[in-house]
């Protein structure tokens, strides 16, 4: 098992993210917290990197169905969708989330297994949405 669900488009990096946050409210998840990781590692440690976006996304009824099954699941909350831009290719942008299967793999707690199947279905449509997307305006 791979812990990403991704894709790989040709856009500006914030398209890519508009794309994305767009991707996401239609599949029923908002956005909660958001890192910017490139502007981070150059305030704090004067490092430089690509663009680098970390949303965490959050589908309220999904994530009360998780912790109901599972109350330290929120330590694993809420589903971080990394926006980067592709350092081997500077037209492109990897949008990335992590395959909530991961959930029922580290908690071995079979219970999170429906809501982490409704979850994945959710995240792998919307980053489909994205890449979609991206093909229909080239």
């Amino acid at each position: 098992m791979t812990i990403a669900i991704s894709t790989s488009i040709r856009s500006s990096f914030a398209d890519a993210v508009a794309q994305t946050r767009e991707a996401l409210a239609d599949q029923g998840f908002g956005v909660l917290t958001e890192i910017d990781m490139k502007a981070t590692l150059k305030a704090k440690l004067g490092q430089d990197m690509e663009d680098y976006l970390i949303l965490g996304a959050c589908n309220p009824p999904l994530a009360h169905r998780a912790v109901t099954v599972d109350r330290q699941i929120g330590l694993l909350l809420p589903c971080n969708v990394v926006v980067r831009a592709d350092p081997g290719d500077d037209s492109r942008v990897l949008v990335e989330a992590m395959d909530p299967q991961l959930l029922v793999q580290v908690t071995g707690e079979a219970g999170l297994q429906e809501v982490a199947d409704e979850v994945a279905h959710k995240l792998r449509a919307a980053i489909e949405a994205v890449g979609t997307a991206s093909a229909e305006r080239m």
